[in-house]
């Protein structure tokens, strides 16, 4: 079997990327080749590729359903916002440059090349490829030069999936609404309808499957229930990030900066028993946590202006002053040290003190980004983190900034430690079970008590949640009338 299919939504997130994720692996389990893409994907979750090259986390996620190495061929443009009206964008996994929202959509068909040569190329490589929109198929004002929704399926001859998202009210707004505004050729192109994320009894919604299919003239292909997972979502829509009160044994709290990126960092230490992780974004929420995380930012020198003018730059030093463990990711590793200078304007220009918890540390901004896969060892580490020690870890760094120091080595390849304060660039390096495992035992451990429950690395972890996932979609949908979309077309 060869062909495709595209899965849309009413609006963000209505479960596209997981159903999408949910579906290579239910094509993987059938004994089919299959690769996820998105021509268009604006996320700072962003993952890197063997060849080192940059592309939407979530595709990373897909492939991994789909038991292949993620390629930048997934997800030929990223767009990285770094303020309200401009983004970063990449363009087949590396940086174009940095344009305003008004500048990328007079130029964005300049990319159909690359969209088309991008697909062609996965199309001859897999039986089936799943395709993933953006956002909604009927933002009127946008849809001119379309090259993510209905004006990608037209140019790929790709048959649609329409999905909404019941759990948030109004599906059949969602649904009917989004049909009715579509013209009638792209309304030829939807073959069905999704109701995602129900909850309660299905049987239920069987009127209400009946009143869509008459509205719309379409078959609901399936209703699928609402899906406790724990597997990372895409971008700030998350619900994780709402998370700002202690509700475990062991509390790690996490700035939630204004561009925080790649918050799926800390994914894993929801995996262990009693852990609690919650994000914050005023002074008044940080507490006393035990374990204080600076993450990743797209905007680091404007995120440490944030930092200053909130006030939870000085509760942060004054976490540290009282032995409080304190680990910074990337651009957080960055605001631990002493100074964060961008003379080439590579983000916003200028030059801000950091924290100076890590007091040797100097970073500078210059055009060049880091992108790469890495993995070692802790160098040996005393304080706190001394239960780090020679454990190995994995994952990738994706940067702009060089930063310097002559303090202690982190690990071998980067990084400081400074007592109990401590920064790298890797992303991911928590995801190795001896890595997150040894945290969460020193954190019992501080407080007199011992942990009992399980470690498993987060790869393995996240393996388990998509054949569950699959499992769901699988009975939740008429996987008879899907294949036979994709074998029948448009």
């Amino acid at each position: 079997m060869t062909g495709a299919i595209m899965i849309q939504g009413t609006m963000s997130g209505v479960g596209k990327s997981l159903l999408t994720a949910a579906l290579c692996r239910i094509f993987r389990q059938d004994g089919h080749s299959v690769a996820p893409f998105k021509s268009q994907n604006m996320a700072l979750n962003s993952y890197i590729t063997p060849d080192g090259l940059e592309i939407g986390r979530a595709q990373a996620l897909q492939a991994e359903a789909a038991g292949i190495e993620p390629s930048a061929l997934m997800n030929p443009i990223l767009l990285k916002p770094t303020t309200d009206i401009g983004s970063q964008v990449i363009v087949n996994g590396k940086v174009r440059g940095n344009m305003r929202a008004r500048e990328y959509f007079s130029k964005k068909t300049e990319l159909i090349p690359h969209i088309r040569r991008a697909f062609e190329t996965l199309a001859s490589q897999y039986d089936i490829i799943v395709v993933e929109g953006a956002g909604s198929p009927v933002e009127l004002n946008l849809k001119k030069d379309d090259i993510v929704n209905m004006g990608l399926a037209e140019m790929l001859n790709s048959p649609v999936l329409l999905v909404g998202n019941i759990d948030c009210g109004g599906v059949f707004a969602q649904l009917y609404g989004t049909y009715a505004l579509l013209e009638k050729h792209e309304q030829e192109l939807v073959k069905g309808l999704v109701v995602n994320r129900f909850r309660g009894d299905i049987s239920l919604f069987d009127d209400g499957v009946s009143i869509l299919e008459e509205k719309c003239g379409k078959p609901v292909i399936g209703v699928i229930p609402f899906v406790k997972h724990d597997l990372e979502d895409e971008d700030s829509l998350s619900s994780r990030l709402d998370k700002t009160e202690n509700t475990g044994i062991i509390d790690i709290a996490v700035i939630r900066f204004p561009k925080i990126s790649n918050f799926s960092d800390f994914d894993v230490f929801s995996q262990h028993e009693g852990v609690s992780v919650r994000y914050v974004s005023e002074p008044e929420q940080l507490g006393n946590p035990d374990l204080l995380i600076l993450p990743g930012t797209k905007s680091t020198i404007a995120d440490m202006e944030w930092l200053n003018r909130t006030g939870l730059s000085r509760k942060v030093t004054a976490q540290a002053e009282r032995k409080t463990p304190v680990f910074g990711i990337c651009g957080g590793f960055q605001m631990l040290g002493a100074v964060i200078s961008d003379p080439d304007e590579t983000e916003c220009g200028g030059t801000i003190d950091g924290l100076g918890l890590l007091p040797s540390c100097r970073t500078v901004f210059h055009g060049e980004k880091t992108q790469r896969r890495t993995e070692g060892r802790f160098q040996t580490v005393s304080g706190f983190f001394s239960c780090l020690s020679g454990a190995s870890y994995y994952g990738y760094e994706v940067h702009m900034g060089k930063t310097e120091g002559n303090g202690e080595p982190l690990t071998d390849n980067g990084g400081y430690f400074n007592g109990n304060v401590a920064g790298c660039y890797v992303h991911g390096i928590f995801d190795s079970a001896g890595v997150s495992g040894a945290l969460v035992k020193a954190l019992y451990e501080v407080k007199g008590l011992k942990f009992n429950g399980t470690v498993t690395d987060r790869r393995m972890h996240r393996e388990k949640q998509l054949d569950e996932l699959a499992d769901v979609v699988r009975n939740s949908l008429d996987m008879d009338m899907i294949y036979r979309i994709i074998q029948e077309g448009v």
